[in-house]
């Protein structure tokens, strides 16, 4: 089988995966509220607008499983939900950061339940940080991608919302986005290119992180 129809079969495979069970597990304000680390997990983390719940509905082919808030940073804990029945993996919604408007000491809380979750979390397969495609790395994403590199965890940068900009401004957001992920130890060199309201780009995605999750031959188990 070559290449490309390789990955046809993977993308394949894995929109019947997703078109099984995906349901929501719990909501975990502090670690002590984990559910027990009996599969792997993925987890999706990013600026509080930069569209996670819709891609998160997007990669599930579900309308909303997870409910896209008009307020940034509503999620304010981490979400878990499960995939197949039974459970073969969890994806993690992580709580958005840059642009919640919640006091200090929330925020506070959030980066310390992030950052315990990240470092103690054996189960955690990957984890993907989530980039607008308009507006490039932020500060806020450098300091996301500088605690991932720390605590030794594998991440993919996914660019959202590439339909909103033209080609040639894509192509040098990604191109910009590509060279800093190479100056990190845990980024993954390929950058992920998506839209969720087109469905750019997220057959593949949803491909690597079943891949991520289960391994390099889940679609022939």
């Amino acid at each position: 089988m070559d290449e490309e129809k390789e990955q046809e079969y993977r993308e394949k495979a894995a929109a019947r995966l997703f078109s099984g069970r995906v349901e929501f597990l719990l909501s975990a304000p502090e670690l002590k509220f984990l559910p027990e680390p009996t599969v792997p997990e993925i987890a999706f983390c990013g600026r509080s607008n930069v569209g996670k719940s819709s891609l998160l509905n997007a990669l599930t082919g579900r309308k909303a499983i997870a409910r896209a808030s008009v307020t940034p940073g509503r999620t304010q804990e981490l979400n878990f939900f499960e995939v197949g029945e039974p459970t073969l993996f969890r994806l993690v919604d992580m709580p958005g950061y840059g642009f919640a408007k919640a006091p200090p000491k929330v925020v506070e809380k959030w980066k310390r339940l992030v950052r315990d979750y990240l470092r103690g979390r054996q189960v955690l397969h990957r984890n993907l940080v989530l980039v607008d495609s308009r507006h490039g790395l932020k500060d806020v994403d450098r300091e996301m991608m500088k605690m991932l590199d720390e605590a030794a965890v594998g991440y993919r940068v996914v660019l959202t919302k590439a339909d909103k900009i033209k080609k040639s401004e894509l192509d040098k957001t990604v191109a910009a986005v590509a060279a800093e992920a190479k100056k990190h130890v845990a980024a993954y060199p390929e950058i992920h290119v998506t839209s969720a309201e087109k469905g750019m780009g997220i057959a593949a995605l949803r491909a690597a992180v079943i891949e991520d999750a289960l391994g390099a031959g889940w679609a022939d188990a």
